[in-house]
């Protein structure tokens, strides 16, 4: 299962944060995120990493409805965005929201950081772990957050998809 826990943050001083905590730079990755309408607590998107070349559909569903932390995931890689948004129209899945971002992604062990700075919503950085222990996976995420000054109010705990539409919609 995947477990994150998503904190509002100062991009570069979160950054400089987890470089010196020994964290190893995987990639950037410039995103565009197209989501579905489908009833909470399922998420369908569409993903393109456009500096990368690669597109990926994907399910989740919320195990924890209002902290949004507790994900199952399936995901694909598709060979073309557009196609892969036009089978689903076709389907009958109707467009949500579109989320543009800036990706850098670090790992340390078995923590995964992904700093995001999103279009018209700012800076996040996702802290998560891959586990079957949910409580395990919270404990190393904290852990590591205290490590970089991070606290529960700095927890931001709605979906993308629920920031862009109370900013935009």
């Amino acid at each position: 299962m995947e477990i994150e826990v998503k904190f509002r943050v100062d991009f570069e001083e979160i950054r400089e944060k987890i470089e010196n905590l020994g964290s190893s730079f995987l990639r950037e990755e410039i995103q565009e995120d197209l989501y579905f309408s489908l009833q909470y607590p399922h998420l369908l998107r569409v993903r393109r990493i456009i500096n990368l070349g690669k597109s990926f559909l994907t399910y989740k569903l919320v195990r924890d409805p209002g902290k949004n932390e507790e994900f199952e995931e399936l995901e694909v890689e598709v060979s073309n965005f557009e196609t892969t948004v036009e089978i689903l129209k076709r389907l009958g899945f109707r467009e949500d929201v579109r989320i543009k971002k800036r990706r850098l992604v670090y790992r340390l062990e078995n923590v995964t950081f992904e700093l995001n700075l999103v279009e018209g919503l700012g800076a996040f950085l996702d802290i998560e772990v891959i586990s079957d222990s949910v409580e395990d996976a919270k404990r190393t995420i904290w852990e590591v957050a205290e490590k970089l000054g991070l606290s529960q109010k700095d927890v931001e705990p709605r979906l993308y998809q629920e920031l862009i539409k109370e900013k935009y919609m």
